[in-house]
């Protein structure tokens, strides 16, 4: 799950990490008045949860009320890497005499979490050889100390003051990383002023999304809009999902993403739901919705998701296809599957084009579906075959 710029920097002031202060708005005219609040330059910045933005003309320097209307009217004017910009920040011009990259993420290879800075920070980061970023490896129950915080600065190439501030932001930084269940979290850039003040200008956040239930309270931020990991605001459908996920701990059922179709997805088995979900455009398919849904979740969990899948307008029938499955009960995706659909009011044996789940449990669910008229196919019929099939909506005859 991305957080957007100004959710990040709340949420990292609430941390006592300093963070340049900022104003969000709609519209010029309230941009203006923002500008006019501060009585000094400032920074209108598109409010999206990627990065890049400078670069693709998401931020603009604005030194008058005019300037500042038409610099806002183009933001909002905006739509980049396929999201529309609804938001824009308005923050102070500051005058930096360095930018600093620090930030936290995790070393999958080590299976550990680590610590990184930059000197090259700012648009340069992205630029930057190997050789500039310094990385620390820290242990995930103690997290980074100030210590050990300094040492990284050190070899970064900071000294003094700045080595010794940037330790302690580090180290706090880190700390934060692990309460919220982050998987990357970025301030960028550090700014230094003249007189040695370290302040973050942009920061960027990603959380775990199977850890997202854990953080719901401390991310109620006012007047913040969530976004989904496409890098564009959730939908109101994508956002019910993650409350469904949200509700229990086993499995996973909630990880939508909504697309403008009329065939809804039930979809799972690691690489197989991308590749059914291919598989089903290939086909000339138009899917509602891409999901994964794995690891055993229960008959609630599946019965609520599916009966809010069948609930978006134009959703015309259910395609229910995963993997050959060890560890999620095909009898207990078979139940949740018919509970939801009767809760939508609706007929299985129209509603369910195809239901593919070979693997553990595998009789009975066939037996749970039979009952209800739905007909469940096996391992001989190939994910692209069943894909086909719920594309064509034609009963399966091998």
């Amino acid at each position: 799950m991305k957080l957007l710029e100004h959710q990040c920097k709340q949420l990292l002031t609430r941390f006592g990490l300093p963070l340049n202060q900022q104003v969000i708005v709609d519209t010029p005219d309230a941009a203006v008045q923002a500008v006019r609040n501060l009585g000094q330059s400032a920074v209108l910045k598109a409010q999206v949860p990627f990065g890049g933005r400078g670069k693709a003309g998401g931020v603009k320097f604005v030194e008058s009320p005019d300037e500042t209307r038409d610099a806002a009217k183009t933001l909002l004017d905006l739509t980049l890497q396929s999201v529309p910009v609804r938001q824009i920040s308005v923050e102070p011009k500051l005058s930096l005499k360095r930018e600093i990259y620090v930030g936290a993420t995790w070393d999958t290879s080590a299976k550990l979490p680590v610590a990184l800075v930059s000197q090259a920070g700012g648009i340069e980061v992205e630029d930057a050889d190997g050789g500039q970023i310094q990385r620390c490896l820290f242990d995930p129950f103690r997290g980074l100390s100030d210590y050990q915080g300094r040492e990284l600065a050190c070899s970064a190439g900071l000294s003094g003051k700045t080595m010794i501030g940037v330790g302690q932001i580090l180290a706090k930084l880190t700390a934060v990383f692990l309460t919220i269940d982050a998987i990357t979290l970025e301030i960028n850039p550090l700014g230094e002023t003249e007189d040695f003040h370290l302040i973050g200008v942009d920061a960027h956040i990603e959380i775990e999304d199977d850890a997202w239930y854990r953080q719901l309270d401390r991310l109620k931020i006012p007047g913040s809009q969530p976004s989904s990991g496409t890098g564009r605001p959730a939908t109101e459908l994508e956002l019910a999902a993650q409350r469904i996920d949200s509700m229990d701990h086993r499995g996973v059922a909630g990880r939508v993403v909504e697309f403008d179709g009329d065939l809804a997805l039930l979809i799972g088995g690691g690489g197989a739901s991308l590749t059914v979900f291919d598989a089903i455009r290939r086909h000339g398919g138009r899917p509602a919705n891409y999901c994964e849904v794995g690891g055993n979740p229960t008959q609630e969990k599946v019965a609520a998701l599916t009966a809010l899948l069948l609930s978006k307008p134009g959703v015309r029938q259910l395609a229910v296809i995963m993997n050959v499955v060890n560890n999620t009960r095909a009898d207990v995706m078979a139940a949740g599957v018919l509970e939801g659909i009767q809760r939508a009011g609706l007929d299985p044996t129209k509603v369910v084009s195809v239901f593919r789940i070979p693997g553990s449990w595998e009789q009975e669910a066939r037996e749970i579906l039979a009952r209800a008229g739905v007909e469940a196919l096996g391992r001989e019929i190939s994910l692209d075959r069943a894909s086909q099939l719920a594309v064509l909506h034609e009963p399966c005859n091998g």
